[in-house]
């Protein structure tokens, strides 16, 4: 927990979701689908409308739950959710549905993002949301900046991996590769990055205009 239960219950209490998004949630947690928490799923709302989000790109599907947050903030923008799994994805299609999100402006495309990825239009989205493989992050994280339009953002949903990243006692893979990648882009000139604290942790990085 990133930060404390009392504080975090009140976040999420605080980021009312309705009957569409709770039965997201429950499928999720039915799935095994680890889905953000409802703070963190209000913050991707403010993100998307603070942006005036039109393309939304994410990565890791799910049963919805990312994806619904997304659009409600920006409910004109067309999603399109990739996820390996297609069981998931139908879940997440009907939640859509239930909705009432047009089948036009939610695109759900079954693969591995990292194959997919690669095929999609450079400077076109105004967010990548990453919530899937963090094995393999890096390259995704690299990819998702060529997507995202200067301005826009990519998003790194469960981005201090359960507390692991800021224990310096947990050395896996992915915990290092992070925390690599943390370290890279606050030196960077060409993104601006947060990380919120909340739920599990947002890594938001902005993509910036190359310099003059």
């Amino acid at each position: 927990m990133q930060t404390s239960p009392l504080i975090a219950k009140y976040l999420d209490d605080l980021a009312a979701e309705d009957e569409v998004l709770t039965a997201a949630r429950d499928a999720s947690e039915e799935l095994g689908i680890a889905p953000i928490a409802p703070a963190v799923g209000a913050q991707l709302a403010a993100i998307a409308a603070s942006t005036q989000a039109s393309a939304i790109l994410e990565v890791g599907t799910g049963a919805g739950v990312s994806g619904l947050w997304l659009l409600r903030g920006a409910p004109g923008a067309t999603l399109t959710s990739i996820d390996t799994e297609l069981d998931h994805q139908q879940h997440a299609r009907a939640a859509f549905a239930k909705a009432g999100i047009p089948v036009t402006r939610a695109r759900l495309i079954t693969g591995k993002g990292r194959d997919v990825l690669p095929r999609m239009n450079e400077s076109s989205y105004d967010i990548v949301l990453l919530d899937a493989d963090a094995a393999n992050l890096l390259e995704y994280v690299e990819l998702a900046l060529s997507l995202v339009r200067i301005g826009g953002s990519v998003l790194v949903a469960h981005a201090l991996m359960g507390g692991r990243v800021a224990d310096p006692a947990q050395r896996g893979d992915e915990v290092a590769d992070l925390r690599a990648l943390l370290k890279e882009l606050a030196t960077s000139d060409a993104v601006r990055t947060a990380v919120s604290p909340v739920g599990d942790g947002l890594l938001q990085i902005v993509r910036l205009p190359e310099p003059a």
